[in-house]
């Protein structure tokens, strides 16, 4: 009797079917991963280069403050008209400008005046121009001839420590027939003004006002006349380096009878009310006391 082919039966087909199937798919998977077999490997991955350290920064140093204030409220006391230093040495002046006018500088010297601080010239406020006040001679004049002894301000305004080198400039200029007579300090007057179209209204940066203050200083005393920087409380504070500045004689604006200023000064502006025969109106009256109180030790 004849058989069946097996090769034709539906198994059979079907099990062809799917080992033609799962060849495709190798030969298929093997061109896909073909190309990235023939690439180069790459390169071993180097583990993240650090930053060198840089060394820590020292601190810029810091310089110490002025010298602490040796005085009190009870160091000073008034005889008669003017303060005066309780146990020490201290000498009355005042300080004058055109504002003043005529003085009547014999009076000054018999109501108990031992010196003057004399307006030279200002910076214009606007414009920056450069003025000698118009009683700077009158006043150094009548001074003099009292036998007063004498120092000069400069009211500045400037910007730059240029300008205020050029300030000292136009000071030892107009100073020069007068400077055998000059035996108090010349002084670098800095001042905010209350208009909003003053040309210092935004100067708020100590380290330029400390440069400012310096560059008169040291040109002034490259001359051989002592100087001085005056300034009021919120000066001290907010707008000048004082540590800086501490090579220089203080002239302390504070109108108060009491003496509570931290660092050591020399001259004290203790009030702009005061009364001075030969003076019209108010005059600004000061206490110079340049060598500090008597010690037991001295």
């Amino acid at each position: 009797m004849e058989t069946k082919n097996n090769r034709n039966s539906p198994l059979t087909k079907a099990l062809v079917l799917i080992a033609l199937v799962l060849a495709a798919a190798l030969i298929v998977v093997t061109l896909l991963s073909l190309p990235s077999l023939l690439e180069e490997p790459p390169a071993p991955t180097q583990p993240p280069t650090e930053a060198p350290t840089e060394p820590p920064t020292e601190p810029e140093p810091t310089l110490p403050p002025p010298e602490e204030n040796p005085f009190d409220y009870l160091d000073f006391q008034y005889e008669g008209r003017y303060l005066k230093l309780r146990e020490g040495n201290s000498v009355t002046g005042i300080d004058v400008s055109h504002w003043q006018k005529l003085i009547d500088w014999e009076q000054v010297k018999e109501s108990g005046v031992d010196f003057a601080m004399i307006r030279l010239g200002y910076r214009g406020y606007e414009q920056g121009g450069l003025n000698i006040d118009t009683y700077a001679t009158a006043n150094l004049d009548g001074a003099i001839a009292a036998g007063l002894d004498v120092g000069v301000y400069f009211f500045s305004q400037a910007i730059t420590p240029e300008e205020a080198e050029e300030e000292a400039y136009f000071v030892l200029e107009h100073l020069e027939p007068y400077k055998e007579f000059i035996t108090m300090p010349v002084v670098f007057d800095w001042e905010h003004v209350s208009s909003e179209n003053a040309r210092t209204a935004n100067m708020r940066d100590p380290d330029i006002l400390t440069k400012c203050t310096l560059a008169f200083l040291q040109t002034i005393e490259f001359s051989g006349y002592r100087t001085m920087v005056y300034f009021n409380r919120t000066q001290s504070w907010k707008y000048l380096n004082l540590e800086e500045l501490k090579d220089y004689e203080f002239w302390l604006a504070a109108y108060t009878q009491r003496m509570d200023f931290p660092y050591k000064i020399q001259m004290w502006q203790y009030t702009n009310k005061g009364k001075v025969p030969g003076v019209t109106g108010d005059c600004d009256i000061n206490i110079y006391f340049p060598d500090g109180p008597i010690t037991p030790d001295t």
